[in-house]
């Protein structure tokens, strides 16, 4: 295949194993790290994390009811009980060490039998912490309820880094709450200055260590497959991965990026002139669209490669919520196209 694929995260087949037999029956060696699919109750995505509050004898809801993590717009959100002062917060386990641990033992184990190709990494996907302050704390408790989560999420990491070989680890960082702030059309109530949303994302990646695969899925959000905002082009994304770049002491070995749908003109892509990324760096850009198969998803790649040669092909955002007789043909789709040599002759490599 002459280009590399890039799976974001969640695909919604029955179990892990599923997951990574099919995936990678019909991709292969194209597809340098492979997650979980982020099966069970980890398909809500950040939402799964309502385990960490909800019960948590520090916070409490906002209003009467239980929280329906589906609801967009006013819900009700977890606040900080009267007299809890930041520096007491406290989280247990979130969940993505043991996940990550249970996953990767049936990684390396079908691996060993020939099931996954033998060069693959295992793919860890996590929301980064403005993801859950911004979708299950109340916006007044966000900046004390940061530092707290912030601990218990790079512990997290330091375990599943423990757990795993190095050379077999991605951590991958998604991030979509930076991403609206940086369009203009969110807050995030703490601190929204470039570099602020730089150094953030910086901090907890630095927290990776030195062999493990850094990455980071910049997210426009993905709920009923819309974007939170569509993306009028792609500067805010390269000022972003241009920043964050020269915020980082640890590589950035990829980079994810999406494209929309009806987006296959040269003003969208024309941003990429400027990307400063390291040549090490793999970028991948989200234009597989389902929707409109082969041929749209052509069009955005030639148009893309005007701006910039090399880079690899993945979706938006992660599978999600897709119904499970599609993942099959959507695989098909990103082998179909990943070995066009129409619109490329070479392949994200380091």
């Amino acid at each position: 295949m002459s280009r590399n694929v890039h799976f974001v995260g969640s695909i919604p087949l029955a179990d892990a194993e599923e997951v990574f037999r099919t995936t990678a029956g019909i991709l292969g060696d194209a597809v340098r790290r492979y997650p979980d699919g982020e099966t069970g109750p980890r398909k809500a995505w950040v939402q799964w994390q309502i385990r960490s509050v909800a019960d948590h004898d520090q916070f409490e809801l906002t209003a009467e009811g239980p929280l329906n993590i589906e609801q967009r717009g006013n819900r009700p959100y977890y606040r900080l009980k009267p007299g809890i002062a930041p520096d007491d917060v406290r989280f247990g386990p979130l969940g993505y060490a043991e996940e990550a641990r249970r996953s990767y033992e049936l990684f390396a184990k079908l691996r060993a039998a020939g099931a996954l190709p033998a060069t693959a990494r295992f793919l860890v996907a996590i929301p980064s912490p403005l993801a859950f302050l911004n979708v299950l704390i109340a916006a007044g408790d966000r900046a004390n309820v940061e530092p707290g989560y912030m601990r218990r999420l790079l512990t997290e990491v330091d375990e599943i880094a423990g757990a795993i070989p190095h050379a077999d680890l991605a951590v991958q960082w998604d991030c979509v709450v930076e991403m609206l702030v940086a369009e203009g059309v969110r807050s995030s109530y703490i601190d929204d200055a470039p570099e602020a949303l730089a150094g953030r994302l910086a901090r907890i990646g630095d927290r990776v260590p030195v062999g493990v695969d850094l990455g980071y899925h910049f997210c426009y959000g993905d709920m009923e497959h819309k974007h939170s905002l569509e993306p009028p082009n792609m500067r805010v994304m390269v000022e972003s991965a241009n920043r964050l770049r020269a915020a980082l002491r640890h590589p950035i070995a990829f980079l994810h990026m999406p494209v929309p749908r009806d987006r296959d003109d040269d003003a969208y892509f024309a941003p990429l002139d400027r990307l400063a990324l390291a040549p090490e760096t793999e970028l991948y850009l989200g234009l597989v669209h389902y929707t409109d198969g082969v041929a749209g998803t052509r069009r955005r790649m030639a148009t893309a490669a005007h701006h910039r040669n090399v880079f690899g092909i993945a979706t938006e955002c992660g599978f999600g919520r897709r119904p499970p007789e599609t993942i099959v043909p959507l695989l098909e789709l990103h082998a179909a196209c990943a070995s066009d040599t129409a619109t490329s002759s070479s392949r994200p490599g380091r």
